[in-house]
């Protein structure tokens, strides 16, 4: 038998276990800093206790922002959690990645050949969106005081576009004409713009993707009617393309759909590599067709980093790691990679789409056919039903599902919809327990009529 001496255990370490020390015998301090340190592994374990009380991302049907990565993905964001991508003369191969991610998106979206586009990262597509809003701002102010013209009533013509549009036109003085909904519509149609257009009109956004429903709105049919409204007015008015979503979708699911710089009137394109482009959170893209169309005085050059560098960005210090992310993405994925992803999503989408027209009280607006892997549907008859989406959507998230119900923009808000999102790592098995978990709420709701069905959502719509 072997014998073992007892050691006497350093007072310090007596109390291990992370539900026996102090800061655990305590409620988190929420107003003030604590006085003294504690240990590492008691912080990270009360903390992640204290994360289990958010949603499982998972479930979390409503946003189109990435919600798995691989193990690649977590080492080289570990790798990178000191890099400063505005800091280009202390991590210059981060800034080379960088550009090298702007050359393929560039290719990507058909940009001219020569390499005469230009481009940046940002963190994330609301940000570039608001980089490109400027670059037409800009670009048409210059325009008008060349000419002798007023130059202080810019507007800008969209459909129902994100908020990150109406942030944009209040932070930076510009009149959103946003184009009400025709009664069957989803999206802008072009006819509507000549109601719009003007000479002050600094460019339309066309979105592919549209936040709502998730199918395209039809951008070569938008620019032939600013073609046609160019030759009787003599306005020459740019599209923007917001892509958040459909800019890393359509070149692999759609890639006969014309919306990108192949298109001469398309200047700009913004899209998130944290969503379909299947980054993790925090970077977005945007490039101009050509290095003209980005002003130069928008342009800042700085000294102070340790070299001089231009930087266009509406953020400064920005971790670097996310843009490193995107660029593994596109070396492992390649373009066979993205494309086998988003048409997996695509299929599951479609199974999706097929349960839910059986279930009987749906009617489908989008069967994610033709534009994003996504559903998008109302209730054939609310009336008939006895209950609301917003009462499903309640009894869905009894089961950790997020599906986010809304009403439809003007002018047609009296229309109330919920929409799935099928993004990378949504499996087919997790769909079809949804499926069974929705159709479980059906059969309850129906049974069981809520006494005041619910007209309000009762939580936020996140994209």
């Amino acid at each position: 038998m072997a014998l073992h001496e007892a050691k006497d255990v350093p007072a310090g370490d007596a109390d291990t276990d992370v539900f026996t020390s102090a800061l655990s015998g305590q409620i988190l301090p929420k107003h003030r800093m604590p006085d003294e340190h504690s240990p590492t592994e008691v912080v990270y374990e009360l903390l992640r206790n204290e994360l289990l009380l958010d949603g499982n991302a998972a479930q979390n049907l409503a946003t189109f922002c990435t919600t798995w990565s691989d193990d690649g993905v977590h080492r080289l964001m570990n790798e990178c959690l000191d890099k400063n991508m505005i800091d280009k003369d202390e991590y210059p191969q981060t800034a080379e990645i960088e550009a090298r991610c702007v050359n393929m998106l560039a290719e990507l979206w058909n940009a001219p050949a020569g390499g005469a586009a230009t481009g940046c990262s940002t963190t994330g597509s609301s940000e570039a969106a608001m980089l490109g809003g400027l670059a037409l701002k800009f670009r048409w102010r210059a325009r008008r005081q060349a000419q002798g013209l007023p130059a202080d009533r810019p507007n800008l013509v969209c459909g129902p576009v994100q908020i990150c549009w109406e942030k944009f036109a209040r932070y930076f003085d510009v009149e959103l004409r946003q184009v009400p909904l025709e009664p069957d519509a989803t999206g802008l149609r072009p006819h509507q713009l000549a109601e719009y257009v003007d000479e002050n009109t600094i460019g339309v956004v066309a979105i592919l993707g549209v936040t709502y429903t998730c199918d395209y709105e039809p951008v070569a049919e938008i620019a032939a009617e600013l073609d046609r409204i160019q030759a009787e007015h003599g306005w020459d008015v740019p599209v923007h393309v917001d892509g958040a979503s459909g800019g890393f979708v359509a070149p692999f699911l759609h890639p006969e759909v014309v919306w990108d710089f192949r298109l001469p009137r398309v200047a700009s394109v913004n899209a998130s590599g944290h969503k379909y482009g299947l980054a993790p959170l925090g970077v977005g893209w945007i490039v101009w067709r050509t290095a003209d169309l980005l002003p130069k005085e928008l342009v800042f050059d700085v000294a102070y980093l340790g070299g001089d560098m231009p930087t266009f960005a509406l953020n400064f210090s920005r971790p670097g790691g996310e843009v490193i992310a995107q660029y593994y993405l596109f070396l492992r994925l390649g373009r066979g990679g993205y494309r086998r992803v988003h048409e997996a999503c695509l299929a599951t989408a479609q199974y999706l789409a097929g349960e839910i027209a059986a279930m009987g009280p749906f009617t489908l607006l989008y069967d994610g056919l033709g534009g994003l892997p996504a559903v998008s549907y109302r209730l054939t008859d609310q009336a008939a039903a006895g209950f609301t989406l917003y009462d499903l959507s309640e009894r869905l998230r009894m089961r950790g599902w997020q599906v986010p119900s809304y009403p439809l923009p003007a002018a047609r808000d009296d229309t109330v919809i919920q929409r799935v999102l099928i993004r990378h790592g949504v499996t087919r098995d997790q769909i079809a327990l949804l499926v069974s978990d929705l159709r479980h709420a059906v059969d309850h709701l129906t049974a069981t009529p809520p006494p005041a069905p619910t007209t309000e959502p009762r939580s936020g719509f996140h994209h």
